[in-house]
């Protein structure tokens, strides 16, 4: 994978396993922050009510930079490592994965929880949409409306998204490239005759 992707899964996806009369309803997320991540527990909670645990794992950032695993009532590693581990085996980011268990009344032991979480994430992951997506930078620019061309050129050989585009005497154009590509997108505008560069932003 090149360094400015990053894998992740698109919109959501569900599945069960049972394992000696325990269910493990596997839930995946896309999400990109934390503040998501509580805005779906906090639900997901009280819609699944009955159950013994929501136990859940996430990463976030295009290097999975920011994560958490949560064990919620299981024996400590047995539950919010594995699910974790079958998102870092996976190099899956930007995903969310709760695991909700309804007990029914055999102890699994540690061992069993481990491959029960484990085989629930993979289970769920089998069937979620997976993506490849750039990490990109995002900058505006403003010129002159005869320089109209000159910008089109340029946006044309390299390919950036443009994001949102304004036309007048001078138009501006915010744009989303990915990093490997910055360089030279920068290099072609900057020849551009009365080109200005907004404050960046990532």
């Amino acid at each position: 994978m090149a360094e400015d992707t990053y894998t992740t899964i698109v919109g959501t996806a569900e599945a069960v396993i049972k394992e000696r009369s325990s269910k493990f309803l596997a839930l995946a997320y896309h999400v990109t922050s934390a503040e998501q991540v509580r805005d779906i527990m906090e639900p997901l909670r009280k819609k699944f009510y009955d159950a013994t645990h929501h136990c859940y794992a996430y990463r976030l950032g295009p290097k999975g930079e920011e994560w958490r695993a949560n064990d919620d009532g299981e024996p400590s590693g047995t539950a919010g490592k594995p699910i974790l581990g079958q998102l870092l085996s996976r190099n899956i980011t930007d995903c969310l994965v709760v695991v909700v268990r309804w007990f029914g009344g055999t102890k699994l032991g540690v061992p069993g929880l481990i491959e029960a979480y484990r085989e629930s994430t993979t289970a769920v992951l089998d069937v979620a949409k997976i993506e490849e997506r750039t990490v990109d930078k995002i900058f505006a620019i403003r010129y002159p409306f005869e320089s109209m061309d000159g910008v089109m050129r340029a946006v044309k050989a390299v390919g950036p998204k443009i994001v949102e585009q304004t036309f007048d005497n001078m138009c501006s154009m915010k744009l989303a490239v990915r990093l490997s590509l910055v360089d030279q997108l920068m290099a072609r505008l900057e020849k551009v005759d009365g080109i200005c560069f907004e404050d960046e932003e990532v």
